[in-house]
């Protein structure tokens, strides 16, 4: 068992990109924020499963070439295999819940 604040994690990128709170050794949990304009590039995971909450914002996501628009309060769950892209077309930072499993250190295939 551990307990940790938010604050005691950084974003990857200073004030944006993933925040993990737990990253293995079953699964990771974490935060993202993507800043307004930003545009993460697209990849599929072959083993994890991946799944989204919105707290913050309006995210655009390209699932296998669709376009989805989610808000405040959406929660969208991806099967390995499905290609994705995150994409915050809107005026505020978009800031999401993010769970990944079973954990895998390498399983991220970059696609555009």
């Amino acid at each position: 068992m551990f307990i940790l604040n938010e604050s005691e994690k950084e974003y990857r990128h200073g004030d944006h990109g993933p925040k993990y709170l737990e990253k293995g050794p079953r699964m990771n949990f974490g935060l993202v924020q993507v800043l307004v304009g930003e545009e993460v590039i697209g990849h599929v995971h072959q083993v994890m499963q991946e799944s989204f909450y919105i707290l913050e914002g309006t995210v655009t996501m390209f699932i296998n070439g669709e376009k989805y628009v989610l808000s405040k309060g959406d929660y969208i769950h991806l099967e390995p295999g499905e290609t994705h892209k995150v994409c915050n077309y809107g005026d505020v930072n978009v800031k999401m819940v993010v769970t990944a499993a079973p954990f895998m250190e390498n399983d991220k295939e970059i696609i555009e």
